[in-house]
């Protein structure tokens, strides 16, 4: 008898701004998405840690060879530190490691944050996923090994105090790749004298996306299944106990069609995750030229003379990522159309 290939899944391609829950983690929400749509392929641009909410750019198919201009963008998070403690984890998840009854004042955590803006010096946490000698900092920490984790330099935009109580401040931060906010609430408690901790993250933008371009699993499900908002959390539930009992048609449990289109309806176009590139519009045939690896010479009064990275379109489709030299484009990675 012979054996059944593996459904591969859908061609569809495209990034998908989920706002992760709480308690999530990213390589699930990823699994997740990449089941409900059906797709061939999906990966994140950014972990989120499950005890943040927020913003997790999913790319499906396409898009996932842009997912390093995602990952290089600026991120603005939210998140409240909790004055008094310092934890293993720098958030409410580790144990407790050491403790101050003294709290700041606002006007003291004001006078800090200059400390903490511009291009810093930053050490990561232990239960990261920093590599050390070729293993995640967070898999040496969960078998109790302290690791001397190198502190490497960031970049933060701006740092602002949004709101202030006796054992709490709430601030927002918009910083560059590789930032760690647990890191900046353990380094501002150390420098407070009273000790913190992460008690509440989110996410709020992930450049160039941004919080209009949020989509919840509710409404994934809602979309996917064709149920309306008020039957949405039934449509979650026969997707849990679908997904759980490796069932794929979920159209017999819900009585109606899975419809693709809905959902698909939801993805930001994969050419989004390129805005920081100079664009560039080419013909038909120029484009097929690109797509089979070869060079086009550049046409147009507008057109850039050079550009070490720049994107080509053809009818408002991206093409390819390439560089731009003596008047020509040269693809490195060509999309399919």
């Amino acid at each position: 008898m012979a054996r059944r290939g593996k459904k591969k899944g859908r061609p569809i391609s495209g990034w998908l701004i989920l706002d992760k829950p709480v308690g999530m983690g990213s390589t699930e929400a990823v699994s997740k998405i990449k089941w409900l749509f059906q797709a061939e392929k999906a990966g994140h641009a950014g972990t989120l840690d499950p005890l943040a909410s927020g913003m997790l750019p999913i790319a499906l198919g396409e898009a996932t060879k842009t997912v390093p201009y995602v990952q290089d963008g600026a991120k603005i998070y939210r998140f409240t530190v909790a004055w008094g403690q310092e934890r293993s984890t720098d958030d409410l998840e580790g144990p407790v490691t050491k403790e101050s009854d003294l709290r700041p004042s606002e006007a003291e955590v004001k006078a800090l944050l200059p400390k903490y803006t511009g291009v810093i010096m930053q050490t990561p946490p232990q239960f990261s996923a920093i590599k050390i000698a070729g293993e995640r900092a967070y898999d040496l920490a969960r078998d109790g090994a302290t690791i001397d984790i190198p502190p490497r330099e960031v970049e933060i935009g701006r740092l602002d105090i949004v709101g202030h109580s006796a054992d709490h401040t709430v601030f927002e931060v918009e910083c560059g790749k590789g930032t760690y906010v647990r890191s900046l609430a353990r380094d501002m408690g150390r420098d407070l004298g009273c000790f913190g901790h992460i008690s509440e993250l989110r996410r709020v933008e992930v450049e160039p996306f941004t919080p209009e371009d949020f989509v919840t699993i509710a409404e994934l499900e809602a979309a996917r299944f064709g149920v309306r908002d008020e039957d949405s959390s039934e449509a979650a539930d026969v997707a849990d106990t679908t997904e759980a009992t490796g069932a794929t048609q979920v159209a017999d449990v819900m009585e109606a069609p899975i419809d693709f289109d809905a959902i698909d309806a939801l993805l930001v176009d994969t050419a989004a995750a390129l805005d920081c590139l100079p664009q560039v519009a080419i013909s038909d045939d120029a484009a097929t030229k690109i797509r089979l690896g070869n060079p086009v010479i550049i046409r147009g009064r507008d057109a850039p003379v050079e550009a070490e990275e720049a994107c080509a379109t053809a009818r408002g489709k991206l093409v390819a990522i390439g560089a731009i030299e003596q008047g020509m484009f040269k693809p490195k990675r060509v999309f399919a159309g």
